[in-house]
């Protein structure tokens, strides 16, 4: 997981990845095995960690492609990327207390750099810019269509299965932008939500 985008890996621009290790002798294996001049290989013993950044940006993606799709500028897109940031962190160290993530995992490629390149250059952002655009006239799904070739759309995916999580066990209200991105993408909640939301 990491700021590696396949665009920008296939034409050698520089890249970073983080791989989750638990045994420290494959962890520095993978690295030996992939570590290159355009791919710089981290790794920290932490997969859930790892696993869990790369899942729960997607969510912050789809935000951050709501706002671009508003017309929002950089100032509103950074602010929702640290809300969202933080939301990740309390998700992790709340419903995996006991997996050893460690805090430097956020800071890691697969963390804040994932999500920063995930952000402004994902699929998941971009689809989501082109359903605020759209103003809810086409679906999630015909726009995926339209715009991936055949990938799929993780972010609206991941922020249902969180909501589900989240809704069984009464805390939508501690996970407000996670929740908006839900309502926003399968509930009627309005676009404007993204930013009127407390958070």
């Amino acid at each position: 997981m990491g700021a590696n985008v396949a665009n920008d890996m296939a034409s050698d621009q520089f890249c970073e990845t983080t791989i989750g290790y638990k045994d420290e002798k494959n962890g520095e294996l993978f690295r030996l095995a992939f570590d290159a001049p355009a791919l710089k290989v981290g790794t920290v013993k932490d997969t859930v960690g790892v696993e869990l950044c790369g899942a729960l940006k997607n969510i912050v993606a789809i935000g951050a492609g709501y706002s671009d799709g508003l017309g929002y500028g950089g100032n509103t897109k950074a602010a929702l990327i640290r809300i969202g940031l933080k939301e990740m962190i309390k998700f992790c160290k709340m419903f995996y207390p006991n997996a050893g993530i460690d805090d430097n995992t956020f800071l890691e490629s697969c963390g804040v750099a994932d999500l920063i390149t995930t952000c402004f250059g994902g699929r998941n952002r971009k689809c989501a810019e082109a359903y605020a655009k759209a103003n809810k006239t086409k679906s999630l799904e015909q726009i995926e269509t339209e715009i991936l070739a055949g990938q799929k759309l993780q972010g609206t995916l991941t922020a249902k299965e969180v909501n589900h999580i989240l809704k069984m066990k009464g805390l939508e209200h501690e996970f407000p932008f996670f929740t908006t991105v839900y309502k926003i993408s399968y509930e009627d909640a309005p676009f404007s939500a993204l930013t009127e939301t407390p958070y």
